[in-house]
């Protein structure tokens, strides 16, 4: 679930000023609004921690310069901004952000080699807004990791099923490859990523 805090239109800054120090809840800001988000609970939050794993094992083992923050928030514009629920970052582009090292605020897609969203309820940010941005803003790659299947059909088909959807940019606009069951995730920025969707949705099983 999640809840709007307050409808008066914020900037990006004065977002940055206003939110809570050491707060239990996540935020975003979403075209001015304040969006107060639901902390990851159970197999989500079981998910995004073990993916995040996965992730910085491969990228260690190829010996990439490349880093998963504890928190991060993506400005995408001056009214808009976002919290990843996994953030991959590239250490030789982070020396070029302004906001980062006293902030821990991305300003740049290049910073930026994935962004991964675990769904839930609010699945229409996931599908439409947050891909939309991302692109806009040139990550190179953004995953959406559906577990549940609960995207609208026309992301996800008929009938709904868990999926995994893989947005990589190509000239300026993603190109979307979705996998279900079996399939491997084939990823342009981890080729040598090792999981099915399978493993990733069901672990242990």
């Amino acid at each position: 679930m999640i809840a709007v805090i307050d409808i008066t239109p914020m900037s990006f800054d004065e977002f940055m000023d206003w939110y809570p120090e050491n707060s239990e809840n996540r935020y975003e800001l979403r075209r001015g609004v304040v969006i107060e988000m639901a902390r990851p609970r159970g197999k989500h939050s079981r998910l995004a921690g073990d993916l995040a794993y996965d992730l910085g094992t491969v990228f260690r083992q190829a010996n990439q310069p490349y880093f998963i923050p504890r928190e991060c928030i993506v400005k995408i514009s001056n009214d808009t901004g976002y919290e990843p629920d996994i953030i991959v970052l590239d250490e030789n582009e982070i020396l070029h952000e302004p906001r980062w090292e006293r902030e821990s605020i991305i300003t740049l897609g290049q910073s930026i080699k994935l962004v991964v969203e675990v769904v839930s309820t609010n699945w229409r940010d996931d599908y439409l807004f947050k891909l939309g941005d991302y692109e806009a803003l040139g990550v190179q790659e953004y995953w959406i990791v559906d577990y549940l299947g609960i995207g609208g059909r026309r992301y996800i088909g008929s009938p709904k099923q868990p999926t995994f959807t893989v947005c990589t940019l190509v000239e300026e606009e993603y190109e979307l490859q979705q996998f279900r069951g079996n399939d491997p995730i084939v990823s342009a920025t981890f080729s040598e990523f090792p999981l099915t969707v399978n493993q990733i949705f069901k672990p242990g099983e």
